[in-house]
């Protein structure tokens, strides 16, 4: 039989640098290299695979959807040629990059996985070995039609993961969806869990930002800082709110902002602050007054989630109504309604 091929797109991260007088750097081939030094890269149960390097590699905190555009036209370019797609990137946003894909690559059926390091690769305590050699393990051999997310033995859907942990090798967790694949002495593939999807080609929907945000509500949050913040041209807005996606109810100047912005076609939607749990607008009247505003819920998605699907909705060019309503169907798994 012959090997399973991976095509890795190197966007840049801890995972690749270089230590210098100045710190970790970035330093373009030195991650290539590095592999090349690795035995268990050459070891006959891995994959084939190719390392494609941005130009330039970035930290992850300069991601932007123009950047999540160019990842996702690079999969469709080599998507026949390989079996699967590793992308390897910096940690910090990572899970907005996994959430945006898995809108962006419509009818999907190779795994696409996510990984980096806390460590970089040539360090003697790094994370990268076993991320990325976990990574292209399942790229290559696993039948996960889906963005995923590798990080310290678990795949995690992409679109439910985020990132809990800024220093440690437990970097990443999926609150409210549990692991879809965990890598032990066996490998545990939660098949029941993966999206189901006919088989059609892949088609790629490129993103045109729209002018979207998101806010935390916040004890003495103010009605005019928020009329100023929801004015036009803003399109949409993640509102993270308390609990159960709960608001201060008897701030009317707050909710009458909140309506305003909505009539004139904002799409605004409510996200729990909690790391855990959903929204229900029903069970507080603190909720439903948010409701009565024209407010949608966005039920348990993680803002990173909430944030993708809204760039990506708007960018297929919907009216506000039908915004609202996709915002609360269940499109790639991001949500559990």
């Amino acid at each position: 039989m012959s090997k399973k091929r991976v095509y890795i797109a190197y966007t840049g991260g801890t995972i690749g640098m270089q230590k210098s007088a100045q710190g970790f750097v970035p330093v373009p081939g030195f991650l290539e290299a590095e592999l090349r030094r690795f035995p268990e890269f050459q070891h006959e149960d891995m994959p084939e695979y190719t390392i494609s390097e941005f130009s330039p590699i970035l930290d992850s905190a300069n991601m932007a959807p123009e950047h999540w555009a160019l990842v996702a036209a690079d999969i469709e370019k080599h998507y026949d040629h390989y079996d699967g797609f590793v992308i390897l990137h910096g940690t910090d946003t990572m899970a907005y990059t996994a959430s945006a894909l898995s809108f962006m690559l419509e009818d999907l059926h190779k795994p696409v996985i996510l990984t980096g390091s806390q460590i970089p690769v040539g360090e003697l305590r790094s994370d990268a070995r076993d991320n990325l050699i976990g990574a292209l393990y399942l790229a290559a051999h696993a039948p996960i039609p889906e963005v995923g997310l590798y990080f310290r033995n678990r795949l995690l859907r992409g679109n439910r993961s985020r990132k809990v942990d800024a220093s440690g090798f437990d970097a990443f967790d999926s609150p409210n969806y549990p692991e879809l694949v965990r890598m032990g002495t066996d490998i545990q593939i939660r098949h029941e869990l993966l999206l189901q999807k006919p088989l059609k080609p892949l088609s790629v929907r490129r993103i045109e930002p729209p002018m979207i945000a998101a806010l935390p509500i916040f004890p003495g949050i103010n009605a005019e800082m928020l009329r100023q913040f929801l004015a036009h041209p803003v399109q949409g807005l993640v509102l993270q709110t308390y609990g159960m996606g709960n608001a201060p109810s008897r701030n009317k100047a707050l909710l009458a902002v909140l309506t305003e912005a909505c009539d004139r076609g904002a799409v605004i939607v409510n996200i729990t602050q909690c790391p855990r749990g959903r929204v229900d607008m029903g069970g507080y009247e603190t909720g439903n007054a948010l409701r009565d505003c024209g407010v949608v819920s966005g039920f348990d998605m993680t803002t990173e989630a909430a944030l993708a699907k809204l760039f990506y909705l708007f960018s297929l060019g919907l009216a506000p109504d039908a915004i609202r309503e996709n915002m609360q169907k269940n499109l790639r798994g991001e949500l559990s309604a």
